[in-house]
């Protein structure tokens, strides 16, 4: 498919009024050549002017912020979760230690049972013997 030619016969008009006519027939056929450069135009013409660029530096400001606030969040997290740990750590250690203590006691109680056992057989066992 060929495009139609954009070229018009102007009529008699003054001079300026053809310049923006030939401007404006220039813009249209750069759209409509290239409609992927026209973005790259805008954007060329907006960093001219500094408006994208002002909008950049504070997105990159901001940017910049939220890593810091997300990053001082993470630390927080992670130092109450390593707080948490040792906490445990701790308790469960406490818990072992009285458990053992226990387990020693009743291990002494278990000896004495026995001692007990022992006698109590004995004198039965020689009573027995007697009779």
């Amino acid at each position: 498919m060929e495009r139609p030619s954009l070229e018009i016969n102007l009529p008699n008009t003054d001079e300026e009024g053809k310049l923006y006519v030939v401007d404006s027939l220039n813009n249209l056929n750069k759209l409509n050549a290239c409609p992927d450069e026209s973005q790259h135009a805008l954007d060329e013409e907006y960093e001219s002017t500094g408006v994208a660029g002002e909008n950049t530096a504070g997105n990159n400001t901001r940017n910049q912020c939220l890593f810091f606030i997300t990053f001082i969040l993470t630390l927080i997290v992670s130092l109450a979760l390593v707080s948490f740990v040792i906490f445990l750590i701790i308790q469960t250690r406490n818990k072992l230690d009285q458990i053992s203590s226990r387990l020693l006691s009743e291990k002494k109680n278990i000896e004495e049972l026995k001692k007990m056992n022992d006698m109590i057989l004995k004198y039965l066992n020689h009573s027995g013997m007697k009779e």
